[in-house]
């Protein structure tokens, strides 16, 4: 039990607004979290930011799909490396002495990666050894800030087979291992771990505890009764309710299939592009709308893209209602009936503020069917699965995290692997957990006027504007020492004693119980402090390294 509620307790300590603090740093920065908690938000948030103040991140994922959401590329591409599944150096003296590479490596000040958790260990590790052969430095990732983002518990990188290339050569050679956390770049980085553990996606409790519990490994019979009470046969769910799979070809045969039977005349659109020919590829292979789109009045689609303003998110369903007259565009009926006239949208490339690819095509796709890969970002009203043929861990986790909210889900069968997830990130998710919680005690302890020196240091030293006259900085003392006591408050709610002085007495007794081997979970309920503080006291009386 006292596991459980020192995670209730780091929940309350990272914030997005403090993980967005921790960011404006300059530390090198792993942002994790439970699919829905906003880590995606927070990083458009910091773009903004540093695109203010004249600094131009670059953003990078591990793969397309990801990489449309956050408007950037895969890290494949911007780094040179490809395809590549070792370097020798060789090939890392081609890649540093590739114009496009150089021009920009060089200029980078922040790297952002988004959904790490599918980037093998070794690609890391090379994306890191050009960053430092092209910025010619010795530190990691040749010296800039690095944002590394995702969660382990979702899909985890394709195992691939073993290379034949003789390993006299290699630049980098890795063990055997399979996360990116593996990696010595990863070591090598100094990450400061911020777990967000605020929910914006799902909104019921319950479904929310069946979610956590599988996270967790204490997923139970409770549980699965809560699931079985959502179990459905084929022929009883509604057509229109999307259906995840796991393969392309059911998605495509299902959606084909359902178009096909529609009545009424078929309207196509295409998709354009503009730019570089590798670029667009690049962006067409990671859209969720198709390069040709087929509809029908009548045809379940889902939209593609987030635009809050025209009433619509990535994964919003809908019914085409009609196409406008003038325009030809779709009218979307969504399930709140609100009805939306749906216009092409753009996908684009940038690199140092400039764009250099574009495809445009409406956000929509056909929305019978769609893989649980394609969901990726998604939230779901409603939705069809069927979990009986999963064979990964975290399949199961991760299609269910798509969903709103249990009432919503319509499950036709799982197996027993399918509300399982990997026990080696089990463990690793307990440190992350625990590291985030004192990064973020450390942070807090730091005044509002020193983090803000931070925050306007780092903009310095990445060559951005003079942020001296910005208005959050002209706060008076007052207001420095008001948002000092609310933080106060809202941490002794859980650690009544939090950064009060240690006494003689506090001393010795802490002393004692630690000869008499007390886990340090168990020393912060009985001092009422957190873990972080318990063991920097450790640490000064001499007692830990």
């Amino acid at each position: 039990m006292s596991n459980i509620v020192n995670q209730q307790v780091i929940h309350i300590l990272m914030t997005q607004d403090q993980a967005f603090s921790i960011l404006k740093t300059g530390s090198n920065v792993f942002l994790t979290g439970e699919p829905g908690s906003g880590k995606t938000h927070i990083i458009n948030r910091y773009v903004t930011y540093l695109r203010e103040r004249g600094i131009e991140p670059e953003i990078t994922a591990s793969t397309g799909i990801a990489a449309t959401h956050i408007g950037g590329m895969t890290i494949h591409s911007w780094s040179g490396i490809g395809i590549k599944t070792m370097l020798d150096k060789h090939d890392l003296d081609k890649i540093a002495s590739n114009k496009y590479v150089i021009q920009h490596v060089r200029r980078a000040k922040v790297l952002i990666i988004d959904e790490v958790s599918m980037l093998a260990p070794e690609t890391l590790s090379m994306v890191e050894a050009v960053c430092r052969s092209v910025k010619n430095n010795i530190e990691p990732f040749g010296g800039m800030q690095v944002v590394l983002v995702g969660d382990f518990f979702q899909l985890p990188p394709v195992n691939k087979m073993e290379s034949k290339k003789s390993t006299q050569t290699e630049l980098i050679r890795m063990p055997i291992a399979r996360f990116a956390y593996d990696s010595s770049a990863w070591t090598r980085s100094d990450l400061a771990v911020c777990y967000l553990t605020e929910q914006y996606r799902q909104d019921d409790d319950t479904f929310l505890s069946i979610l956590s519990a599988i996270r967790c490994g204490a997923f139970n019979e409770n549980h699965l009764h809560q699931l079985e009470t959502r179990k459905v046969e084929h022929y009883i769910v509604s057509k229109n309710i999307t259906k995840l799979f796991s393969h392309n070809a059911d998605v495509d045969r299902v959606n084909n299939e359902m178009l096909s039977k529609l009545p009424g005349e078929q309207q196509t659109f295409l998709m354009t592009q503009k730019g570089h020919e590798s670029l667009t590829a690049v962006l067409q292979k990671g859209c969720l709308s198709p390069e040709i789109l087929n509809l029908k009045v009548g045809a379940a689609v889902i939209f593609t893209k987030n635009n809050p303003k025209k009433g619509f998110v990535n994964g919003t369903l809908g019914v085409v209602d009609k196409f406008d007259n003038i325009s030809s565009c779709p009218v979307v009926k969504i399930r709140n009936g609100r009805r939306i006239e749906v216009e092409p949208v753009d996908w684009t490339v940038q690199e140092n503020g400039k764009e250099r690819a574009r495809i445009t095509q409406l956000p929509l796709r056909l929305a019978w069917a769609i893989t649980v890969h394609k969901s990726q970002g998604m939230s779901l009203d409603e939705v069809v699965m069927d979990l009986s043929h999963v064979f990964e861990f975290g399949q199961g986790y991760v299609a269910l995290s798509r969903v709103r909210r249990l009432s919503g889900l319509h499950l036709l069968g799982y197996n027993e692997h399918a509300f399982s997830v990997h026990p080696e990130i089990l463990v690793k998710d307990k440190l992350f957990r625990e590291a985030s919680e004192e990064i973020g005690v450390n942070f807090a302890g730091m005044s509002p006027i020193e983090l803000e020196k931070k925050h306007q240091n780092f903009i310095v030293i990445c060559g951005g504007k003079n942020i001296f006259d910005r208005p959050e900085s002209n706060k008076t003392l007052k207001d420095v020492k008001n948002r000092s006591g609310k933080f106060f408050e809202k941490i002794r709610e859980t650690h009544p004693n939090a950064y009060r002085s240690w006494d003689k007495e506090q001393d010795e007794k802490l002393r004692e119980l630690f000869t008499e081997r007390i886990s340090v979970s168990e020393l912060a309920e009985t001092f009422k402090r957190n873990k972080g503080a318990i063991r920097s006291r450790l640490t000064k009386l001499g007692l830990t390294l």
